[in-house]
């Protein structure tokens, strides 16, 4: 008999029947009596003192129930009018000053969409602008104009406890760490490389938009409907912004259309509920596609390396990171810290010195995005240890290899790594491409080339998720879990984590979704953490109705505990199924009757060890790592620079992959992602302004975009503290696809793009400059 029967397995996804036929609730297919809708008046000015607000005459319009601004927010009693994860930096509505385009300034309700944005058009805004800061570079120097006068901690997060008040820089948080003297490895170095490589803002783009429906019940209640990865925060940042009891405040979530970080933590759910509780009606906002360009982005980010070599070895490295965080922090200073420290790369790297700053700037917020800030550091790193193996003759995998750290060594931070399969993914990335084979067929026009990229990202330490899970007389489970399904296949695989310890089938497995009436408080879901930590709290719970069910069955059975096994519904003496119990007949016997439940509860809580604020030193930073490898064959237009990935492997060390085909899933979908950072997404702003904030000229993949040839390799090291051995898998995809096509892209063509996105003009750019040299050194025999 297998160790396992549902774990492992790809079984079919709990919501797919639902998806495909239509059935699926989300927040803007509610509708209730009496609904309002919401428009938001914006700002023009990346910068602007707000002189004076008229809105009598929008007031005045026929269906406009309420027109508000900041300044009233800002006078109501016991309401904080500002609000963010980090800082408290956002105010619901501006106050007197707007920080960025599309600021919001004043709110319409009105009975229907078309009434309140007719409304915005009656509403006079008299500004004085304001100096601009837009550069990041910029925007970090001394005595350039300040977006904020000063910032204030949330309070939120343990890790960034050690987060003081400042004021006078647009620097709101720097991470450093501190290891070895990298000064004297440069002094004593053969050879010195120096590269700056830049990352641009984009959009994260989620099918569904932000959309946020709140109501008050009989008892005057706050119901909150909302599309968000973070419905515990939710509630407990509305608790602070309202001055309300948690109690009094419910937040619930259905299926989300996509978020890929964009809708972490508070974003419309402030304003609406303030807007439901001033008007006493059913209030909605969901916001247009243009709106969302405004209201949150991936950061912009520019990397500067520095690294030494010696005989061939890489002996220190510095690393100056700046993330552009737009007009407020958001989750910045967490991005800025846990992607900081992986800054050098996952190699024996004796001296290391990381300065990574996070950077308030006059743009659109930026906040968490698939990676959280580590594909932007391991573009950079990536990139050039491509350039250095190429400059030193030596094989780009080879080195890599030959620096990759290995099980038990520590990271950069000086903590160990632990189920670190990176070389195994290296080896498979580079098997899987024919690395070691002839080099692809050139024309006179086009040019093929192979590329590698290689790296980690820490799973977010420390964070809690609890769970509760229930039995019921017939053995069927109902999973209650604050973690959101918005396209993962987290119910598929919780369902698959219960089933598996309680020994029932996958079908009789519910998840019932977000509800902070119901469900256990959970951190976030985000940063491939879902499946180890709400996974562990599951299984963990399921554990505690399964010692129920044993000490039940072990007396009727007159058998000892540790040779009972429960599989297909039954509970049985190991090599005896047909002579066991029915999880009915475990009910009857334990409590006479039936209808009963079994309930078993659990928190799963891990901990770090804080990073040392002057040396970003830890014993335990993490939980664990996600190691990921890329490998692309690329062909290149000389003619018209256009890059046509022809072979793609995204590989990823998933631990025990609970469902395979997830897995794989996964990895495709979050290359893809990444796909389209590389080749063509960004925001491009001009004095402030957005020029392209709409999908009529923001370019995202398509079908059309894909490789020819596209596959995903699963590397299982298990994790001793996984569920079942499980790690994280949502992010593994994107990290390391923009450096494997740009190493890719040199290779065929001996031009080096430090820049993205890796645009044809870039590459014709590149080609006008130098002389194409093509080719990479071959494997020492």
């Amino acid at each position: 008999m297998s160790k396992t029967k549902i774990v492992g397995q790809s079984v079919h996804r709990k919501d797919a029947a639902r998806k495909v036929t239509g059935r699926i609730l989300h927040v803007g297919n509610i509708e209730m009596p009496g609904l309002l809708q919401v428009a938001v008046l914006r700002s023009p000015y990346p910068h602007a003192r707000i002189i004076g607000i008229q809105k009598s005459r929008a007031e005045a319009m026929e269906g406009v129930v309420l027109v508000l601004t900041g300044a009233e927010i800002a006078a109501m009693p016991d309401v904080d009018p500002y609000f963010g994860p980090a800082f408290k930096d956002q105010p619901i509505l501006a106050i007197d000053r707007v920080l960025h385009v599309g600021d919001p300034v004043v709110a319409v309700v009105a009975v229907d969409r078309r009434r309140a944005e007719d409304a915005l058009e009656l509403i006079e805004v008299d500004y004085e602008p304001l100096p601009v800061v837009l550069d990041v570079l910029e925007a970090a120097k001394s005595g350039s104009p300040l977006v904020h006068q000063e910032f204030k901690p949330a309070g939120v997060f343990a890790d960034l406890d050690h987060m003081e008040a400042g004021e006078k820089s647009n620097v709101c948080y720097h991470f450093k760490l501190r290891t070895g003297d990298v000064e004297a490895a440069f002094r004593e170095a053969d050879r010195i490389f120096e590269d700056t490589f830049t990352s641009p803002p984009a959009q994260h783009m989620p099918m569904e938009p932000h959309v946020t429906l709140v109501y008050l019940d009989e008892d005057e209640k706050v119901n909150v409907w909302t599309a968000t990865q973070s419905p515990s925060f939710v509630r407990t940042q509305l608790s602070t912004t309202l001055g309300l009891p948690m109690n009094r405040i419910r937040v619930r979530v259905p299926y989300l259309g996509g978020g890929y970080g964009a809708k972490l933590y508070g974003k419309l759910e402030p304003l609406v509920a303030l807007l439901a509780l001033e008007t006493r009606r059913p209030v909605r906002y969901a916001l247009s596609r243009e709106e969302e360009f405004q209201t949150i982005t991936k950061h912009g980010a520019v990397a500067r390396l520095k690294t030494a070599v010696k005989d061939g070895v890489i002996t220190g490295r510095r690393c100056e990171v700046f993330f552009d965080t737009g007009a407020y922090a958001d989750i910045g200073p967490r991005i800025v810290h846990k992607s900081g420290y992986t800054s050098a790369g996952p190699y024996r790297i004796p001296n290391v010195r990381i300065d990574s700053f996070c950077v308030y700037t006059n743009k659109p917020p930026a906040g968490a995005f698939r990676g959280f800030g580590v594909p932007q550091v391991i573009w950079a790193y990536e990139s050039q240890m491509d350039i250095i193996s190429r400059e030193l003759d030596i094989d780009p995998v080879q080195f890599r290899m030959h620096h990759a750290l290995e099980e038990g060594e520590p990271f950069a931070t000086g903590t160990p790594v632990h189920s670190f399969g990176l070389k195994e993914s290296l080896e498979q990335a580079a098997e899987a491409i024919e690395w070691s084979g002839p080099r692809p067929q050139n024309n006179a026009t086009k040019v093929r080339g192979k590329g590698i990229a290689s790296g980690v990202k820490a799973v977010l330490t420390p964070s809690i998720s609890g769970a509760v899970v229930m039995m019921n007389s017939d053995g069927s489970v109902n999973v209650l879990s604050s973690t959101v399904e918005m396209g993962q296949g987290s119910d598929t695989v919780l369902a698959q984590i219960a089933a598996e310890e309680l020994g029932v089938c996958f079908d009789q497995v519910h998840l019932v979704q977000p509800d902070t009436d119901v469900t256990p408080y959970d951190t976030i879901t985000a940063g491939s953490r879902s499946t180890y930590h709400m996974g562990n709290a599951v299984r963990m719970a399921s554990m505690k109705i399964k010692a129920q069910l044993f000490g039940v069955a072990a007396r009727a059975l007159e058998a000892n505990l540790e040779d009972l096994v429960a599989r297909d519904g039954r509970i049985f003496v190991s090599g005896s199924q047909e002579s066991g119990m029915s999880m009915r007949d475990v009910f009857l016997a334990k409590f006479g009757s039936l209808g009963t439940t079994i309930i078993g509860e659990a928190i799963f809580e891990p901990r770090a060890i804080p990073t040392d604020p002057e040396t970003g030193r830890s014993e335990k930073c993490t939980e664990y790592w996600f190691p990921s490898a890329s490998a692309a064959e690329v062909e290149v237009d000389l003619e018209t620079g256009q890059v046509k990935v022809v072979k793609f492997l995204s590989v990823g060390d998933t631990g025990t992959a609970i469902n395979p085909r997830h897995c794989h899933q996964q990895l495709l979908g979050a290359a893809i992602t990444q796909l389209g950072m590389t080749l063509f997404e960004e925001m491009v702003f001009e004095e402030g302004q957005l020029l392209n904030g709409s999908l009529l000229d923001y370019q995202i993949p398509s079908v059309k975009d894909l490789p020819e040839h596209f596959e995903s390799i699963l590397v299982e090291v298990p994790h001793e503290t996984g569920p079942f051995g499980a790690k994280g898998v949502g992010e593994t995809g994107t990290l390391t696809v923009s450096p494997a096509i740009a190493n890719a892209i040199e290779d065929a063509t001996g031009v080096r793009i430090r820049d993205l996105p890796i645009t044809p003009e870039k590459i014709l750019r590149g080609l006008a400059e130098k002389d194409p040299k093509p080719g990479r050194a071959e494997v020492p025999q």
